[in-house]
């Protein structure tokens, strides 16, 4: 909610107004939205879908290439067959795609924009129907128990956020209303750590708002990778929603690694034997801006935060370490070429994909490598780590598992 400031085109956030009132300003949102789409001359009807009434039929929004996917259907793989199994299938494909089947969760349906994200992802998910459109476009999403989606964090103005009645569009709208046609037992939605600081909170105070607003118990919390065995170091927000009429509180995992637990997985443990067998990597100078800050870690450590870019890459361990000069300014020791940017494969390790997991760059030979291995780079960058992903699914995973039949006849009794 907003109220604008006379003379000054800005907004500040509406505080101590009712949940009466949130919900119908959200749901007076996405009738506009519906409006909108039903002008749309084209119908971008869907076909028959490979819904199971046995197992939490999935749909994922904003998919990506399948990092918050793959490890949602390894939770419930776990929960289904047991961790031991999948440890060990998780590596080898043909074992994977022999249990795959058996996972309580069976994703149906996902949607996204980026080409070559898509590409990877029907490779790596060829049973799951792909509809690459605006999510704005879409008028009627498919039913579902489970709702993924790691949307696209809101705009926000200097004086504060930019929220529900605004007349800008925030396609965390589209997730919700995804919600209110699909009525999932549940869903889980990821984000970057700035959206909890934006607007001194009220970004991620409102969000919470109008997904509670959708008939939904609502917890959000933010967790770090590396506290759940990934080799990085990488926060993100994770809200999880549970459909109000059944009797399950979900709570977000509590750490694996760390002090007094397992220990925290290291970049040698998690890249080491790739050292002479990297595969490409992203070539090229590094920018006054790279050279900012320190962008190499030591192979006891863990990884700086994978991003969407293959020129901003981490360094690679090996070598000597970058050196201070001054505030904003780190030196490459010694010749340029003791200094490398981390490979494709090894990014793909860190952010915990197995090696069998294919990345689509275009498939145009012609178009220059740094192009070529900067689609896999974003990729894998926008990527939800799949060991994280795994450990936030796996409460729903185990408590769906015990209550299928329980979901089942709500789900039917509500979207009749």
């Amino acid at each position: 909610m907003k109220v604008e400031e006379r003379g000054r085109a800005k907004y500040r956030p509406l505080k101590d107004y009712d949940s009466k009132q949130v919900k119908q300003l959200l749901l007076d949102k996405i009738q506009e939205e519906e409006k909108m789409i039903k002008n749309i001359e084209n119908d971008y009807a869907l076909p028959k879908l490979d819904y199971r009434e046995d197992k939490i039929n999935v749909i994922s929004l904003f998919s990506g290439c399948g990092g918050l996917d793959l490890g949602v259907e390894l939770a419930g793989l776990s929960a289904a067959i047991g961790e031991k199994m999948v440890n060990k299938a998780f590596n080898e494909k043909d074992l994977f795609n022999a249990v795959r089947g058996d996972s309580i969760f069976h994703t149906v349906y996902s949607n996204d924009l980026f080409k070559e994200a898509n590409e990877s992802y029907k490779i790596n998910f060829p049973s799951v129907f792909q509809q690459q459109l605006d999510i704005r476009k879409v008028k009627t999403f498919p039913k579902a128990d489970l709702v993924l989606g790691g949307f696209p964090c809101p705009g926000f103005s200097e004086a504060g956020p930019r929220l529900i009645d605004d007349e800008r569009n925030f396609l965390y709208i589209h997730f919700i209303r995804c919600l209110l046609q699909a009525k999932p037992f549940a869903f889980i939605a990821e984000n970057v750590k700035g959206m909890m600081t934006l607007g001194k909170g009220e970004v991620i105070n409102q969000i919470v708002q109008d997904f509670s607003s959708a008939g939904y118990n609502v917890k959000f919390k933010l967790v770090n990778a590396r506290d759940f065995g990934v080799p990085q170091l990488r926060e993100r927000v994770f809200i999880v929603g549970i459909r109000e009429d059944l009797d399950f509180n979900y709570e977000h995992p509590e750490p694996t690694h760390g002090e007094g637990k397992l220990p925290y997985v290291t970049l040698k443990e998690a890249i080491g034997d790739l050292e002479t067998s990297p595969g490409e990597w992203f070539e090229g100078g590094f920018s006054p801006i790279y050279l900012s800050r320190n962008r190499k870690k030591r192979w006891d450590e863990q990884s700086f935060t994978i991003q969407a870019s293959g020129r901003q890459a981490p360094l690679h361990p090996s070598g000597p370490g970058m050196v201070k000069i001054e505030a904003d300014k780190w030196d490459l020791p010694g010749d340029e070429s003791l200094h490398r940017r981390l490979s494709v494969k090894e990014i793909a390790r860190i952010q915990t994909f197995p090696d069998w997991f294919e990345f689509s760059n275009g498939g145009n030979m012609s178009v220059q490598k740094n192009n070529r291995l900067d689609k896999q780079y974003k990729q894998i960058g926008n990527a939800v780590p799949v060991m994280l992903a795994k450990a936030i699914a796996m409460p729903l995973a185990i408590w769906a598992t015990n209550n299928i039949s329980i979901i089942k006849q709500k789900h039917a009794a509500i979207i009749r």
